[in-house]
């Protein structure tokens, strides 16, 4: 169980960021595993949960909220459950702003082990533009 505790308190500006997410509308079974859910099925889910996050405009407000208040169950900010507690293991808080509302979500990946981008698939990605031949 989340210790609500640690959650911000009721004002406006802290939480106003969820209104811009991505997953806003969407179907929260898309970001949280049902009872029993484990192996391929679960990753399938948690891939589709990224490609979302991985276009969401808030993502690093959102990776920050679920790492400070130790957020236990799906993914949030692009970060599956497992991934946030290897680096709430690891330490997040150098990559994060003063009052820990955003995080540097490029370097939280790399710290583990991800490249740059990881939450959309390369096959989604835009392919880069090709390279022009120079006259000889």
């Amino acid at each position: 169980m989340s210790n609500v505790r640690r959650l911000p308190g009721p004002i406006d500006e802290r939480w106003d960021w969820q209104r811009l997410g991505a997953c806003r509308g969407r179907d929260s079974a898309q970001f949280f595993h049902p009872d029993g859910e484990r192996g391929s099925s679960r990753n399938r889910r948690e891939l589709k949960a990224k490609q979302v996050c991985g276009t969401c405009p808030v993502r690093a407000e959102c990776a920050a909220h679920a790492l400070s208040v130790r957020e236990p169950y799906g993914v949030w900010g692009g970060f599956s459950e497992s991934e946030r507690l290897r680096l709430l293991a690891m330490g997040w808080e150098d990559l994060a702003d003063r009052r820990q509302t955003r995080v540097d979500v490029e370097r939280l990946e790399a710290r583990l082990g991800r490249p740059h981008k990881s939450a959309v698939p390369a096959a989604l990605r835009p392919s880069p533009a090709p390279a022009q031949r120079r006259a000889s």
